[in-house]
């Protein structure tokens, strides 16, 4: 299994020397393989910062919904000072966890022996601890993860020493302005799990190459693979604009201040390592990517309207699930064939179908490639 890992690592490293318009797919086992997963979870999902959803799903003090990254059991709340936190959502006392599901509360109690926290985490009851020698209410909290909010995503950073976030990706914001990202209103979010590993479903979001084969009575119509082109980044982040057919009607209503360019188009981007965003002119798109294991990955994803809109109609969620069951069926294949024993790599498409995917590459290389000390 080591000499596995380091081959991937060291198909990392190639990339940082191979141009775009010469690049390959990754071998196989960097999608399939199980130790490798373990090096993603350790050096990024614990170390970079990971979006969680958007902050406007707790609106208000004591709002609250929960989640899992990486095997941490995690809850977000937003307190009486209207701070969103997200906390560890086990109790200090054995490990139990103290929340489920989402909704709205002003405590949490763990069911197991009924210890008690409040909005910020800190302990409010402990039953009959009082009679045991040394025990400091006051001193015990769940512990509180550093956050971010950044255009309305809510961002988990789990070791605590990721630098700030919005800097990096200050280069996405003059593409994104227009559409209004930060006010869009969220209409719902939904948790599923597909049987894949979570880098296919982060490259499939943000390529156009599979849009009229994989999704031909949906995307196809819509934003056909003819129309993609990719936008250089700084490998930050990933983004390609999906124009458009000229045949298609306009998608209002639209915010004040888009360009006639920007109704027709999708701009599609990737926060990496595990958000992908559609902004279309009339709707949000988003998801949030947590692998489960090397061939499974747990999905946040939902839908966020413009604030003078009727909200996230029924229609455009059916939709959504239509694309969505379309991608998962080819994703789910897809990891099936990577077992294969006697797959070997073949080139990317040209960069305006398939660069986003080598901007992903170059991301994972500079954080996992056989010339990084992982210690």
């Amino acid at each position: 299994m080591k000499s596995t890992v380091n081959e991937i690592r060291e198909a990392l490293t190639r990339v940082k020397s191979t141009p775009i318009d010469q690049a390959f797919v990754m071998p196989a086992e960097y999608y399939s393989s199980a130790d490798f997963m373990q090096l993603e979870a350790d050096h990024i999902f614990r170390k970079d910062w990971v979006c969680l959803g958007r902050a406007d799903e707790v609106k208000e003090p004591g709002d609250y919904y929960t989640t899992e990254l990486i095997g941490e059991q995690l809850l977000v709340t937003r307190g009486k000072d209207n701070a969103i936190r997200v906390l560890s959502n086990v109790c200090r006392h054995r490990g139990n966890m103290v929340a489920s599901g989402k909704g709205k509360k002003s405590r949490f109690s763990c069911g197991y022996h009924a210890w008690t926290y409040d909005l910020h985490g800190q302990l409010l009851g402990a039953p009959l601890m009082s009679e045991v020698k040394g025990f400091d209410i006051a001193c015990i909290r769940l512990p509180s993860f550093k956050t971010e909010i950044w255009q309305g995503f809510l961002f988990v950073n789990l070791d605590g020493n990721a630098e700030p976030l919005a800097p990096r990706i200050n280069g996405l914001l003059p593409y994104i302005e227009n559409y209004e990202v930060t006010d869009r209103v969220l209409g719902f979010t939904e948790e599923v799990t597909w049987q894949t590993n979570w880098k296919c479903l982060a490259e499939n979001f943000m390529e156009g190459y599979h849009l009229d084969v994989t999704h031909p009575e949906t995307l196809r119509p819509l934003t056909p693979t003819g129309l993609c082109e990719r936008v250089a980044t700084d490998g930050q982040y990933n983004a390609y604009y999906s124009y458009y057919d000229p045949k298609y009607p306009e998608r209002g209503p639209f915010p004040p201040n888009l360009t006639e360019r920007e109704r027709r188009c999708s701009f599609m981007f990737g926060i990496f390592p595990n958000l992908v965003v559609a902004a279309a002119p009339n709707i949000l798109i988003f998801l949030c990517l947590s692998p489960g294991s090397s061939d499974s990955v747990n999905i946040r994803w939902g839908m966020s309207s413009l604030p003078q809109s009727d909200g996230v109609t029924d229609e455009q969620r059916e939709f959504m699930n239509q694309v969505n069951a379309e991608d998962k069926a080819k994703l789910e294949t897809l990891q099936k064939g990577l077992q294969s024993r006697y797959l070997s790599s073949g080139p990317l498409a040209k960069p305006d179908l398939e660069g986003t995917i080598y901007d992903m590459y170059r991301y994972m290389a500079e954080r996992l490639a056989g010339d990084v000390n992982l210690d």
